[in-house]
């Protein structure tokens, strides 16, 4: 079969969304399984260092930015969005191999944020803010005090998955709305956590530095794959 008729096969013309419910029943149970295995394995570890700082951790400081984003009740919705964000994209693997890279690269981004927060703890500011105000915001604070602050891990994996979402939409030619809603929600995500006070801009950039270099060294292992075939 020459190039030509692979491209036109019935396989690479169906919609777009046809193409993405076949990804998603694709390995379901795997996908599923791990989903919530990891996630499960990661928070355990999170609040465990968040709770045992090896010293004391250093308070983020603010910049501009973190003064004009105005604190949001509302914004709790998207922050909380990430943890169903993130299963999307595993879900939409195509294959072992790319389910198995998607695993890889986001225990990357888990195993380095918490290398971090071990060994150089640090936390927000103690905000001047009434949380009897903000009900959804005074819940979340309860849970999670504000530490393991930089780098944002939920940046990061906000960033990791709207990378590599991109990529798979692309893959099924989704047009160009359903792309941009991607890339929607992964800013929302950002922008939440600022508008629940749970992170600061420096936090902001670190979470985004993290998941550039993790996408960058997955692009560089894939182009040295191509250039050895």
């Amino acid at each position: 079969m020459n190039s030509r008729t692979a491209t036109t096969s019935p396989a690479t013309c169906i919609p777009w969304y046809q193409a993405l419910g076949r990804r998603i029943a694709t390995l379901w149970v795997v996908k599923m399984i791990g989903t919530t295995v990891g996630i499960s394995g990661f928070f355990a570890i999170y609040f465990w260092v968040m709770h045992n700082p090896s010293s004391e951790p250093t308070v983020m400081p603010l910049t501009m930015l973190d003064h004009w984003v105005g604190v949001s009740d509302d914004a709790m919705l998207l922050y909380g969005s990430l943890w169903f964000y993130i299963s999307l994209a595993p879900a939409l693997a195509k294959d072992k191999a790319q389910l198995w890279t998607c695993a890889r690269d986001a225990a990357l981004i888990a195993g380095a944020g918490l290398a971090v927060f071990w060994l150089f703890p640090t936390t927000v500011p103690a905000f001047a803010v009434d949380w009897s105000q903000y009900p959804s915001l005074q819940f979340l604070k309860t849970a999670d005090a504000g530490g393991n602050a930089f780098p944002s891990l939920h940046v990061a994996f906000a960033v990791f998955t709207a990378v590599l979402m991109e990529r798979q939409l692309r893959e099924v030619r989704a047009p160009a709305w359903v792309r941009m809603l991607n890339l929607l929600w992964a800013f929302g995500i950002v922008y939440s956590t600022l508008a629940t006070r749970q992170h600061v801009l420096i936090d902001v950039a670190g979470g985004t530095l993290l998941a550039a270099l993790v996408c960058w060294a997955r692009s560089t292992r894939e182009r040295l794959v191509l250039a050895e075939a």
